[in-house]
Formats: C-alpha cells, sequence, structure tokens
C-alpha cells in the first residue's frame, strides 16, 4: 500500500502525463472523441430536468461543454460556472449566460463577474483521471471535493472526460469523495450514490422528475464492470 506521500507524489506524474497526453491528440481526433462523450451524455442524462445545473470552462484539452450550456438555457435551465472564492475552499457558483461579462480566475480561466449565486443540483465535473469506483483524478486543488463535501444536499456530479484517462485506480485518500457516474467517449457508468431518490430531496433543484443515467451503457468489458 502506498503511503500518502507516495500517493500525492504519483498523482503529481499522473496528472502532468494525462494532461499531455490530453493535449497531444490531434485537434481533429479530440473533437470526434469530445462528441461521442457528448452524444453518451445526452443519451444517459436529462440535464434539463433540473434547474440549475453546474459546468466549467473548457482548460487544457477538456471536452468543450459550452454549446451544451447554450442548449440548456434555451431550454429554460440556468447554468453556473465555478468560482474559486477562497484557497482550501468550496467554490461558489455564478450563473453564466453568452451575454455573461466574464473576469479571469484561478489558473486564468472565465468566471462570470458579477451575476447571481446559484446552486447547481447537478455538476458536470472535467477529469483529468478516473477510475471504476468513480474516483476523480483532477488539478490537485481539491476544490470539486470540498464542494460536494460540504454541499447540503449534495448534488448530482458527473464526470465527463476521455478514455485516455481511465486508470486501475487513483489511490483514494480520505479528502476525496467518488462521483455519481462518468461518461467518456466510450460510455457511461452508473456508480453507488446513483440509486438514491434525488425527488425526495430538499430545495428547489429540480425542474422536473429526475431520471438520470438509468441506462448503464458499457461497449467494452474492461474495469468499467
Amino acid at each position: 500500500m502506498k503511503s500518502r506521500d507516495e500517493v500525492m507524489e504519483w498523482r503529481r506524474a499522473t496528472r502532468r502525463r494525462l494532461i499531455e497526453a490530453r493535449q497531444q491528440l490531434p485537434v481533429a481526433e479530440r473533437e470526434c472523441r469530445a462528441e461521442a462523450a457528448l452524444a453518451w451524455l445526452e443519451a444517459a442524462t436529462d440535464l434539463a430536468r433540473f434547474a440549475v445545473v453546474g459546468l466549467y470552462w473548457p482548460f487544457r484539452g477538456e471536452i468543450d461543454v459550452r454549446p451544451l450550456a447554450r442548449t440548456l438555457i434555451d431550454r429554460g435551465t440556468r447554468v453556473g460556472l465555478p468560482v474559486v472564492v477562497a484557497r482550501d475552499a468550496p467554490v461558489e457558483f455564478r450563473e453564466w449566460t453568452p451575454a455573461a461579462k466574464m473576469a479571469r480566475g484561478v489558473w486564468n480561466i472565465p468566471i462570470p463577474d458579477g451575476t447571481p449565486h446559484v446552486h447547481p443540483g447537478c455538476l458536470l465535473v472535467p477529469l483529468v483521471g478516473f477510475d471504476a469506483g468513480g474516483w476523480r483524478l483532477g488539478y490537485g486543488g481539491g476544490y470539486y471535493d470540498r464542494t460536494l463535501a460540504a454541499a447540503r444536499p449534495r448534488p448530482w456530479a458527473v464526470g465527463l472526460g476521455f478514455d485516455l484517462g481511465r486508470l486501475d485506480s487513483i489511490h483514494p485518500l480520505d479528502h476525496d469523495v467518488a462521483l455519481d457516474g462518468i461518461v467518456t467517449e466510450s460510455g457511461s457508468v452508473r456508480h453507488v450514490r446513483a440509486d438514491r431518490d434525488l425527488s425526495e430531496e430538499p430545495g428547489e433543484r429540480f425542474a422536473s422528475p429526475v431520471c438520470l443515467l438509468s441506462d448503464v451503457q458499457v461497449r467494452d468489458s474492461g474495469p468499467w464492470r
């Protein structure tokens, strides 16, 4: 078993390797893979059932979900983007629209400037790496883990990324929080927390009854199963 220090060093090296591999994909291939992943996402979820969905601004070769954001807004769903408000703290979400004024946040990623805070019922979370248990390897800041751990009620969290980020294990530590599901270009997987009845949770979180990742679709017989 790896020590905590060994896990953290392994994660740093793995993170660098996976980000480099993602950015080195030819643009046409990356766009093709992204299109397939988004098609699986649409087949496995109904994000428009949520009153508010938290998305992200694409960074370092991540899947671009801005067209999805516009589609959701057109359907009446509000969209929020994460904003780091303090180091080692949960992020907050601010509403985004195509007309929103933007500023530069952590890592120079654009963030909404002066728009209302929103409370997503579902988060689409970008993946650097992931494993079959729904554990996520991110950029090392721990912001999504803290956000999911602190939120009451906790939003649905679905990871979105490429198959090249698949790992045997991220070697989860006590601060890690597993995702409810993961979607890549080869399919969608629902994890244990997906079985809870979100319609009974308090708060104005849904535009209509929720049905997410109800049909787990997997194309191969690898560690997804």
